[in-house]
């Protein structure tokens, strides 16, 4: 497994598996600590894993916490996911810049998302399984949504977005969040 870091979002990561596959399929390593504590993250401090499952054009998105915030690892298990972070860390060299990413059930491939960043993903595929490594217990107080098709982010999603949940469809702005955490 190797890491390598995403210029397009300061602290976050891609760590990429090595696949052994023969005649039944494939067998990877989807978390090793080691590699995790040699880009200077704590693999100790994930707490919780989440599942979610998505069909084709599902948007869930754009989502962070408040408070510490919540870094996370995602990864596709199965499928294919389009994959968006924005970074809403006022001191951060990449503040207010997003990157998105690929993720499919082949590669395996995970992505560090910092704390302080919002994460999003659309279902590429009938059906797309992501999993979620995450460092604090959640609490839905803490919960921000921010609109998916905001124009200030002008996120190009790949389909057409077939459904989403009310709290994504009702979202606030960019704008509107970010006067928000400034209080």
């Amino acid at each position: 497994m190797k890491a390598t870091e995403v210029p397009a979002i300061a602290g976050a990561y891609l760590f990429e598996p090595t696949p052994h596959t023969d005649e039944r399929g494939f067998f990877c390593r989807t978390f090793d600590a080691d590699v995790v504590r040699s880009v200077g993250l704590d693999p100790d401090a994930f707490v919780q894993d989440s599942l979610s499952r998505s069909v084709r054009g599902v948007l869930r998105g754009l989502h962070l916490r408040t408070g510490a915030g919540e870094a996370k690892l995602v990864r596709c298990s199965y499928g294919r996911i389009f994959d968006v972070v924005v970074d809403l860390r006022p001191g951060s060299p990449t503040y207010l810049g997003w990157a998105s990413f690929e993720l499919s059930g082949d590669t395996q491939t995970t992505l560090y998302v910092p704390a302080g960043c919002a994460h999003g993903f659309q279902a590429l595929t009938e059906t797309a399984d992501t999993s979620y490594r995450i460092d604090r217990p959640h609490d839905p107080a803490e919960d921000v949504t921010i609109r998916f098709d905001d124009q200030e982010l002008a996120i190009d999603w790949p389909l057409p977005v077939t459904s989403t949940s009310p709290r994504d469809r009702e979202a606030p702005s960019l704008a509107e969040v970010l006067k928000h955490l400034e209080k």
